[in-house]
C-alpha cells in the first residue's frame, strides 16, 4: 500500500482544515502548523499563530491533518 503524496493531500484538503506541513529549508527541515488558507498547483498558504506562511509544494515532504488545539487553561487561583 502506498501513501498519497503530501502534495496530493494538500490539493485535496478543504480550506480551513488544521494541518501540519514539513518542508525543506536551507538548514534542513521545518514545520508549519496552522489552518490551510489556499492551495494552488505551485504553493500552499497556512495561517500559523505568527503569520501566514506560503510554502512551495515542491519543498513539501510531509503533510497531515491534526486535531484542534487544546482548550486554553483558566487563570490560576491561589489556595486560601
Amino acid at each position: 500500500m502506498s501513501l498519497p503524496r503530501p502534495q496530493d493531500f494538500l490539493l485535496n484538503t478543504v480550506s480551513g482544515t488544521r494541518i501540519v506541513v514539513r518542508y525543506r529549508v536551507n538548514t534542513g527541515f521545518t514545520d508549519a502548523l496552522g489552518y490551510l488558507l489556499s492551495v494552488t498547483d505551485g504553493a500552499c498558504t497556512i495561517r500559523t499563530r505568527r503569520s501566514d506562511v506560503e510554502i512551495p509544494l515542491a519543498l513539501v515532504v510531509a503533510a497531515k491533518e491534526v486535531p484542534p488545539p487544546p482548550a486554553r487553561r483558566g487563570p490560576r487561583t491561589t489556595p486560601q
